[in-house]
């Protein structure tokens, strides 16, 4: 997959309409600190197009970035921030839902899970409400550089198991510092925004 142009499109607060697109969406959730923000930008060849930050929660809007015309690739609000009220965490966690309900070209989702923790409770919520909107996310384990290759089949068990995935989930690691994954997410999203095309 070449990406050889990309623009962030349409930016969407707690209030706003979601836009009527009439192009494939990828869409990306994950917990605040979780290399979100990285992912994108990497997957994008942008050094900052997606906003990092080391202050987690930074992605309070979901972002929809327009793909060499053919997709989007969909930044939703990172969750499970710890600094921010209960009101502004369900206002998001509405957001989030809002779009798994209502989007019309929604094509996949990618979870994202740090490849060295047990997913927390914010995590598996996310899985549920993914499967519970009639989507089977697809998993990407970041941080792959921060553990030994010696234990990666097992970190992969250990998210497997507490998110309890249907059986065929797929689990792709993937490193930021590295781009060690990135091929293989680019073979997958190609094949599913030619699948969408037929």
């Amino acid at each position: 997959m070449v990406i050889k142009n990309v623009e962030l499109e349409t930016v969407c607060g707690i209030t706003s309409t979601l836009p009527e697109n009439d192009l494939p969406e990828i869409a990306f959730a994950g917990k605040s600190n979780v290399g979100k923000s990285s992912l994108i930008n990497g997957l994008m060849n942008r050094k900052s197009l997606a906003r990092t930050s080391s202050q987690p929660g930074k992605t309070q809007t979901i972002n929809y970035y327009n793909i060499n015309k053919e997709l989007y690739f969909v930044d939703l609000p990172g969750y499970g921030f710890a600094n921010v009220s209960v009101e502004v965490k369900a206002k998001w966690g509405k957001m989030i839902e809002k779009y798994l309900k209502e989007s019309k070209m929604l094509r996949e989702v990618f979870l994202l899970i740090d490849i060295r923790h047990k997913p927390g409770a914010n995590d598996i919520q996310m899985y549920d409400w993914i499967v519970a909107n009639g989507y089977k996310p697809i998993i990407i384990a970041t941080k792959l550089d921060k553990i030994n290759r010696s234990q990666v089949q097992k970190q992969i068990k250990l998210i497997k198991d507490a998110l309890q995935v249907e059986k065929g989930t797929i689990v792709f690691p993937y490193s930021a510092q590295t781009k060690q994954g990135r091929d293989e997410i680019y073979a997958y999203i190609e094949e599913r925004v030619l699948e969408c095309r037929q």
